[in-house]
């Protein structure tokens, strides 16, 4: 059973940084580093989830949605099985839960699905 376990959410101010992580357990020899992605969504108050970022298995190229593509950065280390998402110049609209999924593909694309969700982890820009 695969479980992700988020960390690095909290209360920050505008123009602040975060950078959250994500641990993945549970990994068999069938769900190998080339064949999952990686990826981070949120769900704002009174809105909907939405895939933000990806991150691919083969070539560690990142994905994001325009919103935000200038300020987010997503990595992952598949030795520790661990995905980052570094976020910068937050703002309050950023404000959201935000999930880690594995996708059971190799490479991203959207829209962004998953085959396992972690429990989220909720990040509040506010002054």
């Amino acid at each position: 059973q695969v479980q992700l376990v988020e960390s690095g959410g909290g209360l920050v101010q505008p123009g602040g940084s975060l950078r959250l992580s994500c641990t993945a357990s549970g990994i068999t020899l069938d769900f190998t580093p080339d064949n999952y992605v990686m990826a981070w969504f949120r769900q704002a108050p009174g809105k909907e989830r939405e895939g933000i970022a990806c991150v691919n298995s083969k070539d560690l190229r990142g994905y994001y949605i325009d919103s935000v593509k200038a300020q987010f950065t997503i990595s992952r280390d598949d030795a520790k099985k661990v995905v980052y998402l570094q976020m910068n110049n937050l703002q309050p609209e950023d404000t959201a839960v935000y999930y880690c999924a594995i996708w059971s593909t190799s490479y991203c694309q959207y829209p962004l699905r998953a085959d396992y969700w972690g429990k989220g982890t909720l990040v509040t820009v506010s002054s």
